[in-house]
């Protein structure tokens, strides 16, 4: 039997070790990818520290990595219009019967040497495009891309906030300026993602326990407060905070994930105000697509996003830099 290395997290125990495995075969309207780059990202990171717990995951034990891209290795019975060699990037999940399931959370990702992927979940990765570019396009990107334009539904000159400008919330940023947002508000606690956030794009980068942050937004959009504000952080103080700067039928998008409770603190104020607050997670099909394609027409460029390369050996380290925010990382890429 044929062996590959993987980063495996036993849920029980939550202990993340870099062992040997069988290889995967693929099975009917499957392919084995050779990976190349494989995302760290802040879910698998609550993956290891138990915040978050896969729902749908077949035993107990599960290979990480839902950012993936590589090479076509081999085909499985039934597979046509790909070969073997082509560079694709990887769906961060697929849909079997009626659940959605996500890859390295529900099922085996890409922190390994190969993978398997239904053919459903492949997007053909320009040469243009660099694997390691390439593999944070589903979820580092497509993510805040589905939230700012199918959830929110983001128009020109709309005036919006993001809350947390790591992984996500610093493409979110860059995605609504890109649909052209105005102005785009960051806010975040640490001094380097301000920066970020106005690096990416954002006209104005706020500290959330500025006295002055309501003022100051109201101020940078002409009195008229936000029309949508994005969640990236997870935290209930963010949404609390995000709320009292919300226009009348302005939307809170969530998209940083919590298992804290929702609350509103004036629900009659809430009501008056007409205002609405939306659930997101993941993107649409068609988003990881638009993406590579906006990327290879140059409008979107992902290459300073890439903080830094490890080896498959050191995911651990990947992920202690992660939590740790050592280095300011906005994406770390694993490759086997």
């Amino acid at each position: 039997m044929a062996l590959m290395r993987a980063a495996r997290l036993h849920i029980p125990s939550r202990t993340l070790a870099v062992q040997d495995v069988p290889k995967p075969v693929p099975g009917p309207g499957q392919v084995l990818v050779k990976v190349a780059a494989a995302g760290v990202c802040l879910s698998d990171v609550h993956l290891i520290d138990g915040t978050l717990t896969p729902a749908h995951l077949h035993g107990d034990t599960v290979t990480l990595g839902h950012e993936v891209a590589g090479t076509i290795a081999a085909l499985g019975p039934e597979v046509t219009g790909w070969t073997v060699g082509q560079r694709v990037v990887l769906q961060a999940g697929e849909v079997r019967g009626d659940r959605l399931l996500t890859r390295g959370v529900d099922y085996d990702g890409g922190w390994a040497e190969y993978a398997t992927a239904s053919v459903d979940t492949l997007f053909a990765l320009p040469d243009s495009i660099p694997f390691e570019q390439g593999a944070i396009i589903p979820d580092a990107v497509s993510t805040p891309w589905g939230a700012v334009t199918t959830t929110a539904g983001v128009r020109p000159a709309q005036a919006v906030g993001v809350w947390g400008v790591g992984g996500l919330g610093a493409h979110a940023v860059q995605l609504l300026r890109t649909v052209g947002a105005h102005p785009i508000i960051a806010v975040d606690p640490a001094p380097a993602a301000r920066r970020r956030a106005l690096d990416f794009g954002a006209d104005l980068a706020l500290d959330p326990a500025d006295p002055r942050l309501r003022v100051r937004i109201l101020e940078a959009t002409g009195y008229r407060a936000l029309e949508v504000a994005f969640d990236f952080a997870g935290v209930a103080a963010v949404r609390e905070q995000a709320l009292t700067v919300l226009a009348p039928q302005g939307q809170l998008v969530l998209v940083g994930l919590t298992i804290k409770p929702l609350t509103v603190a004036n629900g009659t104020l809430f009501s008056y105000l007409q205002h609405r607050i939306l659930g997101h997670y993941g993107s649409e099909d068609h988003a990881v697509p638009q993406l590579i394609a906006l990327a290879e027409g140059g409008r979107l460029d992902f290459s300073r996003s890439i903080t830094d390369v490890l080896p498959l050996a050191e995911a651990a380290k990947a992920v202690q830099r992660l939590r740790t925010k050592e280095g300011d990382p906005i994406r770390l890429i694993l490759r086997p």
